[in-house]
């Protein structure tokens, strides 16, 4: 990822700094109508998430956290921005002429090939169960690599492959699934990566980017590799109106408010909480209480 720093010639482009190699060209075919969210608003219309609101019109992109194209091989194409999410998606061309969106997978470049399937090689990008088979490339599985129309020359790389019988312990993954064919749910954002740690019987051990140690079938399948866009904390969008645009509104402190909105409010020119103990907008206790 190029970040790309503005001089500072105006205001509004003061200390930003943006992904410059991004572009965001969707094909009609694989994008949803207008994407509507809920600004921060339950079903009565009552704020339940503060801080959001407005933000630029969206077209959701299908992303196939699936990856159900199995033993077919598919080129990368393009690295494009989606407005859904922080991680950027990656247009996937296959051998049987279908086109798809995927999560990027972080060092993935245009003309990168990938594969899904119960028996492939451990690379990144390739989608397979926690408990695959992997071969080498000899043993050739993929018949329609042979009868490939989307381009003329085959740009699988003919290399010895990893010869293990199964994922080994402490590959980094993405896009894992918690239920068999409903499609990844786990470590999908940004820079986002689990670890397989443990396998006993007919289940793995994943430690999550959080954390958290989970057990998981061995059935699922998940995406070799970490999610591209890792450096998105290190961009700045340089003034508010950037911040809008992503539906983010500023964040007010309590104490400058009128007392009707926050406990913390009210008062004479700049005058203090008048109470022993700070509050949350719902009046609840903000101190941690020794038990």
């Amino acid at each position: 990822m190029a970040i790309h720093l503005y001089k500072t010639s105006t205001p509004s482009t003061r200390n930003g700094a943006v992904d410059s190699q991004v572009k965001s060209n969707p094909r009609n075919n694989l994008i949803y109508g207008q994407h509507h969210c809920s600004k921060g608003r339950n079903a009565r219309g009552i704020i339940t998430a503060g801080h959001r609101g407005g933000g630029h019109k969206r077209l959701y992109r299908k992303i196939d956290f699936r990856r159900n194209e199995k033993d077919i091989y598919g080129r990368i194409v393009t690295i494009e921005y989606d407005p859904n999410r922080n991680a950027y998606i990656c247009l996937i061309h296959y051998g049987d002429g279908e086109k798809r969106y995927i999560l990027h997978p972080r060092g993935a470049i245009i003309g990168d090939t990938i594969v899904s399937g119960t028996e492939v090689p451990i690379k990144m990008g390739n989608a397979l169960p926690l408990s695959a088979i992997s071969s080498s490339t000899s043993r050739k599985p993929y018949a329609l690599e042979e009868a490939c129309t989307v381009w003329e020359e085959v740009l699988i790389d003919q290399k010895e492959e990893s010869t293990s019988t199964d994922m080994p312990l402490g590959t980094a993954i993405h896009n894992i699934e918690i239920t068999l064919g409903k499609g990844g749910q786990l470590a999908r954002a940004a820079g986002a990566v689990a670890k397989l740690i443990a396998k006993e019987g007919k289940s793995a051990t994943l430690k999550l980017p959080s954390g958290e140690v989970r057990l998981i079938s061995k059935n699922c399948s998940a995406t070799v590799g970490q999610v591209g866009n890792v450096g998105v904390n290190q961009k700045s969008l340089g003034r508010a109106g950037s911040k809008c645009w992503l539906g983010k509104r500023p964040v007010v402190r309590g104490v400058v408010m009128n007392p009707v909105d926050h406990p913390h409010g009210g008062g004479e020119g700049r005058a203090p909480i008048g109470r022993k103990k700070t509050r949350n907008p719902l009046g609840l206790s903000c101190t941690w209480k020794k038990k």
